[in-house]
């Protein structure tokens, strides 16, 4: 078979089925990654949701043996939403990260890389595939950047010079010998915003994230937030564009070129007080099918909570006092009390001291004591 020939059949082929870029690179072990994650390993970094050890981290040969060379996708999604209803008082709104708008992308990179998959069976009957969206082995912005789809920027984003850092990226190993595309020169340069506008100081430096202070990572935790961190999420449900909407290279990109990706803004920007007492079966019905719904809905309503704290909300009040005295979930009960001490109205602080007398767990009672001294402040 002509290699080279059957390459461009994959790339006009990806283009047909809505793939925005395409990318190939050798199955080679991620020699400088692995020194990577070693180091972030040692360091406490990580984050703990990721999938594998290190050297199956690195090594595309442990996870097909025989693979020769790795495709890399990658689909674009919007930066902007449009008719984006406005948070007011009284009627306050969250927000889910834009990776989170729309469909849940692991579906829609999947769907293309079967269709990619089919593809080369059908040309090639003997190929061998293992793919990839996000949550497999292999780092998605490591092969990516080795695949001449971007670079890898400060922010720790694959940024692409069509679409920024905007992208969703996935990847098949193959047993088939594509050759390798360049890779894309790093153009960060001495550009430091990113690092400098990090709301939590994840990014220790450029290309660096400590994971256990990131946003994106802390508002998909299930336990209660520490405390440095509750007045850093402001009104985020799920997720942190911070870095990448400071970036300079993702200034005035927008794409909306799946129907998929399209978000809808009561869904991605919701009421924040009707979240407090929504059953798991509505919860699931309105917000499963997006991303950001993976880690079910109590995440999302501590920190909901949390926004409503940020903002002060006192209409939100009569069901934050619900949720402290009569919610099930020791976080939600807790974390109320948090926010209603932080809302910090006389009829909160009463509220307290009457559930202080029978609650029963040590760390609600910890969070109510916590509430009830920003009396004193």
């Amino acid at each position: 078979m002509d290699f080279h020939q059957f390459k461009e059949e994959v790339i006009a082929y990806s283009k047909e089925i809505g793939i925005d870029k395409i990318g190939f690179a050798s199955a080679d072990v991620f020699g400088e990654l692995k020194a990577r994650l070693k180091r972030q390993q040692e360091l406490g970094y990580q984050s703990g949701f990721e999938k594998g050890s290190v050297q199956e981290r690195t090594d595309p040969g442990r996870l097909l043996p025989g693979a020769q060379s790795i495709i890399s996708i990658a689909l674009a999604y919007p930066s902007k939403m449009h008719d984006a209803p406005k948070s007011k008082k009284g009627d306050r709104r969250g927000i889910f990260c834009r990776a989170s708008w729309g469909q849940d992308y692991h579906d829609v990179v999947r769907d293309r890389l079967n269709r990619l998959g089919a593809f080369l069976q059908e040309k090639f009957p003997d190929v061998e595939l293992k793919s990839m969206v996000d949550t497999g082995e292999l780092s998605d912005r490591a092969v990516a950047e080795r695949a001449g789809i971007g670079f890898s920027g400060k922010n720790c984003a694959v940024i692409t010079p069509e679409f920024g850092s905007y992208v969703y990226l996935g990847e098949l190993v193959t047993n088939i010998p594509f050759a390798p595309d360049e890779p894309v020169d790093d153009s960060c340069g001495d550009c430091n915003i990113c690092v400098d506008a990090c709301p939590t100081d994840a990014l220790v430096q450029g290309g660096q994230l400590n994971a256990n202070r990131c946003i994106a990572f802390l508002t998909q935790t299930k336990d209660f937030l520490p405390d440095e961190f509750r007045t850093k999420i402001g009104n985020r449900l799920y997720g942190c564009d911070t870095c990448q909407t400071v970036c300079p290279k993702n200034r005035k990109k927008d794409f909306h070129n799946h129907e998929e990706f399209k978000p809808d803004p009561e869904i991605v920007k919701p009421k924040l007080t009707p979240l407090l007492s929504i059953s798991n079966r509505q919860f699931k019905e309105k917000f499963g099918f997006i991303s950001g719904s993976w880690r079910g809905k109590k995440p999302i309503q501590r920190n909901a909570i949390l926004a409503l704290a940020h903002y002060r909300d006192e209409t939100a009040i009569d069901e934050l006092i619900r949720l402290m005295k009569e919610d099930p979930r020791p976080v939600i009960r807790g974390t109320a009390a948090w926010g209603l001490g932080k809302i910090g109205k006389t009829e909160c602080f009463a509220a307290i001291e009457e559930a202080m007398a029978k609650e029963e767990d040590e760390q609600v009672l910890f969070e109510m004591e916590k509430g009830a001294q920003f009396k004193k402040l």
